[in-house]
């Protein structure tokens, strides 16, 4: 798949799915933007860049400790629905900015800190991407990675990535720490924080939010309903399809 029609996929699948994303418990709470949240009221107001912000939900745990956030994503209708919300909670140093995260329209050394939330496993070219983020970083500026992350082994790893894939065909990858780790040290940047977290998925609005076709929700819950005892034991598997992940924050500074 070409660069430019990844890019059409994921705009496609999430910008009409916008409101869902800025309604979801998942999206809008979570222990890592508390944590996020604790990270910036640690450091002088500056100047913040959530990249694929979605639904904003980063960049608004952010805008009260910055002197400016930069809300960035491929799709106009979430990129209209950050707006709107910033708006209502009168956080009036939220701009927005359309683009793909492999090529930001920023100049070299303009943001403090660089966060991205749930967005990283959908990017085309990972590695491409973090150079940008480590390209558009000040001298002792921060990256703060939160995402889902692959539990590493083969046999998980597979089923994790299958049922993503089966859901929305735009992903790409949910990578280990260890993946993690390794590209953004290729990237000039030193992971030095790590917080593991799990993250329990109500399958009924897991599947709602993107709405992926029958068969593919059937699938899902034939691979579900054959997975071996280790990965219904590691994914928590629930009668009614709803299951944990894992999820991890990771904060890497500029080596």
């Amino acid at each position: 798949m070409t660069e430019t029609a990844h890019a059409t996929l994921v705009a496609t699948q999430f910008g009409p799915r916008a409101g869902a994303y800025v309604a979801s418990a998942v999206h809008a709470q979570g222990e890592d933007l508390h944590q996020l949240a604790e990270i910036m009221a640690a450091r002088p107001p500056g100047r913040a860049l959530d990249l694929g912000c979605g639904a904003g939900h980063a960049s608004f745990h952010v805008a009260p400790h910055a002197a400016e956030v930069v809300a960035y994503d491929l799709s106009a209708e979430m990129l209209a629905a950050v707006a709107h919300a910033a708006a209502a909670r009168q956080l009036h140093n939220v701009a927005t900015k359309q683009g793909e995260v492999e090529h930001l329209p920023f100049a070299a050394a303009s943001f403090d800190v660089v966060v991205t939330r749930y967005s990283a496993h959908h990017w085309r070219d990972l590695a491409a991407a973090l150079g940008e983020a480590r390209r558009v970083l000040k001298p002792g500026g921060l990256v703060v990675v939160m995402d889902v992350v692959s539990p590493g082994a083969p046999l998980l790893d597979s089923y994790l990535q299958a049922l993503e894939l089966l859901r929305d065909p735009s992903h790409v990858r949910d990578y280990s720490l260890a993946e993690w780790r390794q590209t953004l040290m290729g990237a000039g940047l030193v992971p030095r924080h790590e917080t593991p977290r799990r993250l329990r998925l109500e399958f009924s609005s897991w599947i709602e939010r993107m709405q992926p076709p029958a068969a593919h929700v059937a699938a899902i819950r034939s691979l579900q309903a054959m997975a071996p005892h280790e990965v219904a034991r590691h994914f928590a598997i629930e009668p009614d399809g709803s299951f944990t992940i894992d999820t991890a924050t990771i904060a890497a500074e500029p080596a």
